[in-house]
């Protein structure tokens, strides 16, 4: 069946006659792109469709790429597509009006939310590891805040210092320099590195802060947060940082990371929910809460959600019916797809109260 209407976003389609110039330019022509391929002969959605368009983090990208795959099997009069061009980019696209939902690991602002009437829901939650390649070391390293802010910040230049052996006794360290690679400009992996770097190291705070586009001061780029996987594993010596399921399906080793009570923790599913349950109960309410650090020994410090960016109403009663049937669907069906991809699904309590506050955004 042909396609007769394509109900897009307007301010989507008027990309197009955006000049190629400026840090984004390249997203958004990926973005039109994008668009374009869904109105190909190959893609025969049902006449009338309306297809959502959601753009962000990398991070969660091959989560939303299942959610993409499994929710358009469903009702050809609704279908999705997602772009991963960054999580800084997907808040600013979706606060301009340009697609249906951003997503990523960047807590909004006040301003957002007041003045671009933008609201953030939990999807899942995510711990970031360090992830590193060390010639004869395979096991689970020991990192603290601190270590890891001296790393990234370039004070400590050499795998066998003394500050990454006392935390790793018995361990043999080579006499090789530490490569850095990092994450550029506008990611939500950097985001949460940077909030938990900048509570546990005043140096840290002090020096680069919070941000999802830090000046490292040391390194290599990594684009995307499958580029960092390739090359962590292709760099002799080097460390880096990412999301866990990256990390596992990689095969790259990730360390342990010290807590705010004090014990060494891997990245689990187990202890990403007690991170989340130490911010986020009794209340269970907190939906744009931060869990970096949290308390309880065995909590992993690095963990944070990945959160949908909203807008809080829509003139265009269609496309909110299409993001409601979406919405109702992400968090029963879809929510039960993110452990199959690695991801920690919300805790019960949580999403319960999810689902309520997605209801209202009709």
């Amino acid at each position: 069946m042909g396609v007769r209407e394509m109900k897009i976003p307007r301010a989507l389609i008027a990309m197009t006659a955006l000049r190629s110039t400026g840090p984004y330019s390249h997203s958004l022509v990926l973005l039109v792109i994008f668009l374009a391929a869904s109105l190909s002969p190959q893609a025969t959605p049902a006449q009338d469709s309306i297809i959502l368009v959601g753009s962000g983090s990398s991070v969660p990208a091959p989560l939303y790429n299942r959610w993409v795959a499994e929710y358009n099997k469903r009702n050809q009069a609704f279908q999705l597509r997602y772009l991963a061009i960054g999580a800084s980019e997907g808040i600013k696209q979706i606060a301009k009006g340009s697609g249906d939902f951003g997503a990523g690991e960047v807590q909004l602002t006040a301003a957002e939310r007041a003045e671009m009437n933008l609201v953030e829901l939990p999807t899942v939650m995510i711990a970031i590891v360090p992830m590193y390649h060390i010639p004869g070391i395979r096991q689970d390293l020991r990192f603290s805040g601190e270590l890891l802010a001296e790393i990234f910040l370039g004070e400590i230049k050499n795998w066998n210092d003394p500050q990454i052996a006392k935390l790793n006794p018995g361990v043999t360290f080579p006499d090789m320099s530490i490569k850095v690679v990092y994450r550029p400009a506008g990611k939500g992996t950097n985001y949460v590195l940077t909030e938990f770097l900048s509570k546990t190291s005043s140096k840290f705070r002090a020096r680069i802060g919070v941000t999802p586009s830090p000046n490292w001061p040391v390194g290599t780029p990594a684009e995307r947060s499958s580029d960092m996987v390739d090359k962590v594993k292709g760099e002799t010596g080097s460390i880096g940082y990412g999301e866990l399921q990256y990390a596992v399906k990689g095969d790259v080793a990730h360390g342990k990371v010290l807590n705010a009570a004090g014990k060494f923790v891997s990245a689990s599913s187990e202890s990403i929910m007690a991170a989340c349950r130490a911010v986020e109960a009794p209340g269970w309410d907190k939906f744009a809460g931060s869990l970096t650090n949290p308390p309880g020994a065995d909590s992993f410090p690095i963990t944070s959600f990945t959160w949908l960016y909203l807008k809080t109403s829509t003139s265009d009663p269609k496309r909110a019916g299409a993001l409601g049937d979406f919405l109702n669907w992400a968090y029963s069906d879809g929510e039960l797809l993110a452990g199959q991809e690695g991801y920690s699904e919300l805790p019960q309590q949580l999403l319960t109260k999810v689902r309520t506050k997605a209801k209202s955004l009709r």
